[in-house]
């Protein structure tokens, strides 16, 4: 098993909660994006990323989406997953998520959870699914 951390940021908790349900599942290191850096990613093996959509179908901008643009660069060959939750839409920021992710040469290991609200038992056992794919 890998080194992973989870980082996330949630405004309502619904996003938390998949965070800690895929730390648990992997033994990661849950650390809120406000807490992260970019010069901790060469410290994990992989790396699950969450973050709910926000306004227009978009990363959470003061905190989560600044973090993200800074790490992008060293995500080149980094296992990388992504979760998070919405309100409204379909999905579509988690698809530019995914997107931006593989331009910038990161792997996904798996597909990314998202859910509506809070996250059911069904979204939970696709968070311990995709913490799997990180070890």
């Amino acid at each position: 098993m890998g080194n992973i951390a989870v980082v996330y940021w949630s405004g309502t908790g619904n996003t938390q909660a998949m965070a800690e349900a895929i730390a648990q599942a992997c033994n990661g290191m849950l650390i809120e994006a406000g807490d992260f850096s970019p010069d901790q990613v060469a410290s994990y093996d992989a790396i699950a990323f969450g973050c709910p959509s926000m306004g227009t179908e978009q990363l959470e901008e003061s905190v989560f989406a600044p973090l993200f643009e800074a790490c992008k660069p060293l995500l080149q060959g980094k296992k990388l997953a992504l979760f998070g939750s919405y309100g409204w839409g379909d999905g579509e920021w988690m698809r530019t998520w995914e997107a931006e992710c593989l331009d910038a040469g990161a792997t996904l290991a798996c597909p990314s959870v998202i859910c509506q609200e809070a996250p059911d038992a069904g979204t939970l056992e696709q968070c311990a699914a995709l913490a799997q794919a990180l070890m």
